[in-house]
């Protein structure tokens, strides 16, 4: 399941329903992404992500569609938050349910790694100086480097 939404969502309730009535699998991973307070020691006030529904989806069912053949997961859920996102909401969710648990971890991992760096959402953080435009950082490509056929 993919979502692309401007509302609020509840990480645990959607945990719940991704885990209810699972016997297909030994692992179920998640993780949830928040808006930071807080960048570099600047405080920051607002979080905005600005997508293009239906091209965001689809970039996001591509990189889904390349983790469930890459690890072999039984399921994954995605939903991710566009619009005003104050700090300490969630941004995104991502879980996996795989036969075991190495898997899991790995199509959850895989998946953060290519939204933080490929989703095509663009960001602006509001501080005290004004607004700022957020590109991923060398890290995240190095991050997202790591799942690379090359290496």
């Amino acid at each position: 399941m993919i979502a692309v939404q401007t509302e609020p969502f509840d990480p645990s309730a959607l945990l719940a329903r991704f885990s209810a009535g699972r016997t297909d699998c030994g692992a179920v991973v998640s993780f949830t992404g928040l808006a930071r307070a807080a960048t570099d020691g600047e405080a920051v006030s607002a979080l905005e992500l600005d997508a293009y529904p239906g091209f965001t989806e689809a970039a996001i069912a591509a990189m889904e569609a390349e983790a469930r053949e890459r690890f072999g997961v039984k399921d994954l859920m995605i939903v991710h938050r566009y619009g005003a996102i104050g700090p300490g909401e969630a941004v995104v969710f991502v879980a996996g349910a795989a036969e075991h648990r190495r898997a899991a971890f790995q199509a959850v991992d895989f998946l953060m790694d290519r939204l933080k760096t490929q989703a095509p959402f663009w960001k602006k953080e509001t501080g005290l100086d004004g607004d700022r435009w957020i590109e991923p950082r060398a890290p995240d490509y190095e991050d997202a480097a790591r799942w690379s056929p090359n290496r």
